[in-house]
């Protein structure tokens, strides 16, 4: 079975390979305070800035979930409002989840096809937080580089925190452009599910110690201490960074990784355009994700799609929220192989 379902998806092939050498060299039972994990931390976190241009100055740390990642940000750097802008449903969730720690969290929603315009997003508060969903995974859009750096350029004493779950690893993101960024590596890391990443500059954890909270074991102050010896605040998922060293050991850098993207991007654009049956589900090309890409159609054939796409072997996303019954999802991934594609696409032809 291929998975082109848009996380967990389809991981690299060498990972079987790695976890028996994890098991071999015993990494599976290695203490989180030892000096091999601390060796093994500094090296993936160096490999990361490396592979992904994240700039030095910028502190990475090791988290359970992107999901978690609400909870750290809602605890350690909101103090009053925090702004959502979302378009669909893990936008909306993560304003769900912000509100019930901070009730004055404000929601911004914007429609599927629309592109965000800077000029009218300018807040005068004297500070706050500001929240973007970069790459909605449930719809298949995504909010570009130069408008989050816009976003942040006119509101410069916000924080701009950015979910980037489905898509860090597969494009190339500005890191510098936004102050918190976060991520899992079930989607273009090519891993299985279990660790997330999460990745703040040195303004927001100044805005951490300013606010100096340290009632949770993931309170953002207690974590910097513990990564400025690159050990985490929890016993974490000691096989899954050693895995993610191991990828990014021979992985390429994002440049060549987000040209594969875009390029496959493309292959699926020109299919599209040669169907009479099934559609990209955003007219709106502009705000076109690139890592995932939902497809519509008529609902009784979207669900012949699917159940015949599964005896073939390939295993699509389902539709998400009020496109459920119209919609699939395919994930466009850097773990994907080429022949895969192709086989997808032969199989899609045929309807």
């Amino acid at each position: 079975m291929v998975s082109f379902y848009p996380g967990p998806s389809r991981v690299h092939d060498e990972i079987p390979g790695y976890v028996r050498d994890a098991f071999k060299i015993g990494i599976m039972s290695i203490n989180h305070r030892s000096e091999e994990f601390v060796k093994m931390s500094e090296r993936t976190i160096t490999l990361l800035k490396e592979r992904l241009d994240i700039p030095k100055n910028y502190t990475v740390f090791f988290t359970t979930s992107a999901t978690e990642c609400w909870e750290i940000i809602a605890q350690s750097l909101v103090t009053d409002k925090s702004y959502h802008l979302y378009n669909g449903a893990f936008g909306q969730k993560w304003f769900d989840y912000t509100k019930r720690i901070h009730p004055l969290a404000v929601p911004m929603p914007f429609q599927i096809n629309e592109k965000l315009e800077p000029k009218k997003l300018i807040f005068d508060q004297r500070e706050g937080i500001i929240c973007i969903t970069q790459n909605e995974t449930s719809n298949g859009t995504q909010v570009s580089n130069s408008i989050i750096k816009a976003i942040k350029k006119t509101n410069p004493t916000y924080l701009v925190a950015i979910d980037a779950t489905s898509s860090m690893a597969g494009i190339k993101l500005d890191f510098k452009s936004a102050d918190i960024w976060y991520a899992s590596v079930q989607k273009c890391f090519g891993m299985p599910a279990g660790l997330g990443l999460l990745v703040c500059s040195p303004q927001a954890l100044q805005r951490s110690e300013q606010i100096n909270e340290r009632n949770h074991y993931n309170s953002l102050v207690y974590m910097t201490e513990m990564m400025s010896k690159w050990q985490t605040s929890f016993t974490p998922n000691v096989l899954s960074i050693y895995l993610l060293m191991r990828i990014l050991e021979k992985s390429q850098h994002i440049d060549e990784v987000h040209a594969t993207v875009l390029e496959r991007y493309e292959w699926w654009m020109d299919f599209f355009s040669n169907s009479s049956t099934i559609k990209h589900l955003i007219a709106n090309n502009g705000v076109h994700s690139f890592t995932v890409i939902t497809v519509t159609a008529a609902a009784d054939l979207v669900l012949r799609i699917k159940r015949e796409a599964k005896q073939r072997g390939f295993l699509l996303g389902e539709g998400y929220g009020e496109w459920k019954s119209s919609s699939f999802r395919i994930a466009n991934f850097p773990a994907l192989q080429t022949r895969e594609i192709e086989m997808l696409m032969r199989f899609l032809k045929g309807f």
